[in-house]
């Protein structure tokens, strides 16, 4: 069984609920980079409040940023856990840093394409408080604007809204598609589609795992 897996995909492919998913079943510690960088813009850090201008705009943090956060947090993990990486690496830069410390074992790539990408995205509701995600269409709350989980009031993320879902996606063409290239040469690589029933996916990506 992989150990050390790195998610991959654009924005709105699934990563975040398959990534859970994984956790859920397997045990291993999801980390989320957009999870912790809206924790610290939230709390109003140092590195929140840099990021957040990057964050607003649909643009990538500098690698220093994210970098010095992530080594942070796999530090304080301890060995042999197993890890599941949603987010980063973003950039080959990414990538090499991570390879000094961590082994990757599978980089799984989920494909999707954009015209599905900004239905999903656009129409995508989050949860200020425990960060669940809904979608109108697909994965509705069962209260309208209200989180099952908590009962907090759901809000569209800024990086949500159709300008900047575009720009992501632009972003995401031009400095993350390199990494399926990388890893693909590192004999790592594996892609699923990301469309049916998140079930459905799950599915497909649980056979690659195990």
């Amino acid at each position: 069984m992989k150990t050390k897996i790195v998610l991959l995909g654009p924005p709105g492919s699934g990563k975040g609920t398959q990534g859970e998913k994984l956790s859920q079943e397997l045990g291993f510690v999801r980390l989320s980079t957009g999870d912790m960088l809206r924790e610290a813009v939230r709390n109003g850090t140092p590195l929140g409040l840099k990021a957040n201008e990057y964050m607003r705009n649909g643009g990538l943090v500098p690698n220093d940023l994210i970098i010095s956060l992530m080594k942070e947090k796999i530090a304080s993990l301890g060995e042999g856990v197993g890890i599941i990486f949603d987010g980063f690496p973003r950039t080959v830069e990414q990538a090499d840093a991570l390879g000094d410390g961590i082994d990757v074992d599978l980089a799984l790539n989920l494909d999707v394409d954009d015209s599905e990408l900004v239905n999903r995205l656009t129409k995508r509701r989050t949860c200020p408080n425990c960060n669940a995600v809904y979608h109108i269409d697909y994965n509705p709350p069962k209260k309208n604007g209200i989180c099952d989980k908590c009962g907090s009031e759901l809000y569209q993320r800024d990086d949500d809204k159709e300008e900047t879902v575009l720009n992501r996606l632009r972003v995401y063409r031009e400095n993350t598609m390199p990494l399926i290239e990388y890893y693909g040469r590192k004999g790592t690589l594996a892609t699923v589609k990301g469309v049916g029933s998140i079930d459905e996916i799950f599915g497909m990506v649980r056979k690659t795992v195990l």
